[in-house]
């Protein structure tokens, strides 16, 4: 017993409590990373395509092609009380999850067979997967290929054919996608910007012949030029249209699909290694430059990524001047009285605050109050359409600056405290004003702890969904904030964010079971997008720490 008492007031157990509650969480951290990477990662590879022959419960024997995704094994109990029948030798119910596809055919993605009536499984060379802009995967059998409807490959030679002209509807479809966003997007933006500024002088009492004329000349160019875009658009489209595949469902049925709505073909059962790689490695580049598709289920996440380096980076500029002024009063300026431990008191309850609490603040003074008198006094011709008075980046930014800037100010008094007075005195006593030894002196050998609060910044305005979702986040924006058209940066444009596009994709998608390994490959990247932003700011401070450790010491 004296033995006990001895060890309990050593403080070993305290010791090994707190190793045991940070060894728990740091099995926990790698067991949610590990989970994330498996199936994100695990996303892209080309998985092969089955045919089962199945048994109906009617007791009729069909054909069923698909990817097996998952397996559910349930207790024999459990099975019963959910209305399955069960023999008295099985223990449990095994079940496949198959993602069939064809959902324009048979109007679902995916279907759950029992494992029992499974009586024959096989992977034949001949299945294919068609990757399409609409209705999701498609399986079955190459039959021919089309062109204007007339028959130009069927066989062993559709393939090579198929192959050929994919790729030639893709070039294609590039073509039209530059068209339709940087030319034909660029001329309406400046018409709409032509008669944003009519309607101005029309206000303002300036509207004469001479503007009219000027205006009437840009629009009947920009017409002109508009026109031209939109015959050579008619011709890309006539030419993608031309040509489409012919291919047979796990039910027999012939169907035909445009080569305008297919991504890809490809045999997975066929594929090598190495081709399995290649393909891996054209998906990851997909998902990382293309846009969404699909509901956001398919393609790309380019304009979440963009959207959100973006918001972070504008944040950060905002959130660490203002958030070094406060410290530097509070610390330096301040008098240290009742007032002052008020203060700080206050900013640190704020960082408790509830991040939605920031979300409705923004909206209700940035976006109404603040961008509805901006657009009153900026944008008169722009009424009743909102500039600034809608959620937008600049608002987005600004809150999640309001959120975060506790966290600098915290980080940054706590690196002014560590400074010896001995350094402040020792440059007055040299003839330096007190603002020049604050600005020479003690801010550089607290940058540092300045960029301590910002890493912690970054990290929670990243992740941050439910204020966004008010003030600026949309499931689907049309064009980035940043362009070719002038002034360039659009702040007051809605964007997308990772953190908002996995809570749509994996809560609000009609297909749930097709976008869950979405979500999990969007996580990661999501992860990933901290970890560099956060690495960035870790190698400058440990640059800056380096720097002035000999005047520290």
């Amino acid at each position: 017993m004296i033995r006990i008492k001895a060890w309990f007031k050593s403080g070993a157990p305290w010791v090994w409590l707190n190793a045991a509650a940070v060894s728990t969480c740091l099995i926990m951290v790698v067991g949610v990373l590990g989970l994330i990477v498996v199936r994100g990662a695990g996303h892209f590879w080309p998985a092969p395509v089955v045919q089962f022959s199945y048994q109906e419960p009617d007791g009729q024997t069909r054909t069923i092609i698909g990817e097996h995704v998952d397996t559910s094994i349930t207790p024999a109990a459990m099975a019963k009380s959910s209305g399955h029948i069960m023999a008295d030798d099985e223990d449990t119910l095994v079940q496949y999850l198959v993602k069939t596809g064809n959902r324009d055919i048979t109007g679902t993605d995916f279907r759950w067979i029992l494992e029992r009536n499974i009586k024959q499984q096989q992977s034949p060379a001949e299945l294919m997967v068609v990757e399409r802009r609409e209705w999701g995967n498609f399986y079955g059998q190459l039959v021919a290929v089309k062109e204007s409807g007339k028959v130009i490959a069927e066989g062993e030679q559709a393939g090579p054919v198929a192959q050929a002209r994919i790729n030639e509807a893709l070039a294609v479809f590039d073509e039209i996608a530059h068209l339709e966003k940087k030319e034909v997007g660029g001329i309406n933006y400046k018409l709409d910007q032509l008669r944003l500024e009519q309607k101005g002088l029309q206000l303002k009492n300036r509207w004469d012949a001479a503007a009219e004329q000027r205006i009437s000349v840009e629009k009947a160019e920009l017409e002109i030029e508009y026109k031209k875009y939109q015959a050579q658009l008619l011709e890309l489209y006539k030419q993608i249209r031309r040509d489409s595949l012919v291919a047979k469902t796990e039910s027999g049925q012939e169907v035909e699909v445009p080569l305008a709505k297919v991504v890809r073909v490809y045999w997975p059962n066929t594929m090598s290694m190495f081709d399995k790689i290649g393909h891996y490695g054209v998906k990851v580049v997909e998902f990382l430059t293309d846009d969404p598709r699909e509901a956001n289920t398919e393609g790309g996440i380019f304009p979440a990524i963009f959207g959100t380096v973006m918001m972070v980076l504008m944040m950060s500029v905002i959130v660490t001047p203002f958030g070094v002024i406060a410290a530097v009063y509070l610390r330096e300026y301040a008098k240290q009285g009742f007032i002052t431990r008020l203060i700080r008191i206050a900013v640190n309850n704020l960082a408790g605050v509830p991040s939605i609490v920031y979300g409705v603040f923004g909206l209700g003074f940035f976006v109404y109050i603040l961008g509805g008198n901006i657009d009153q006094l900026f944008y008169p011709e722009a009424a009743p359409a909102p500039v600034y008075g809608t959620p937008g980046l600049l608002w987005a930014s600004i809150t999640l600056a309001l959120l975060t800037l506790p966290v600098v100010i915290v980080s940054t008094e706590e690196g002014l405290a560590r400074i010896p007075r001995s350094i402040r005195e020792g440059s007055l006593a040299l003839g330096a004003t007190k603002l020049e030894t604050l600005w020479l002196t003690v801010l550089p050998m607290a940058s540092p702890a300045m960029m301590t609060g910002l890493i912690l910044a970054v990290a929670r305005a990243a992740g941050e969904v439910a204020p966004l979702m008010l003030v600026g986040v949309v499931k689907l924006a049309p064009t980035l904030p940043l362009d070719g058209n002038y002034p360039f940066l659009h702040l007051d444009r809605k964007f997308m964010h990772l953190g908002f596009h996995i809570y749509d994709v994996g809560f609000q998608s009609p297909n749930v079971e097709a976008a869950r390994p979405l979500v999990y490959a969007t996580s990661l990247l999501l992860v990933l997008v901290i970890v560099g932003l956060n690495l960035s700011a870790i190698l400058i401070r440990n640059h800056l720490r380096e720097k002035y450790r000999a005047l520290e010491g």
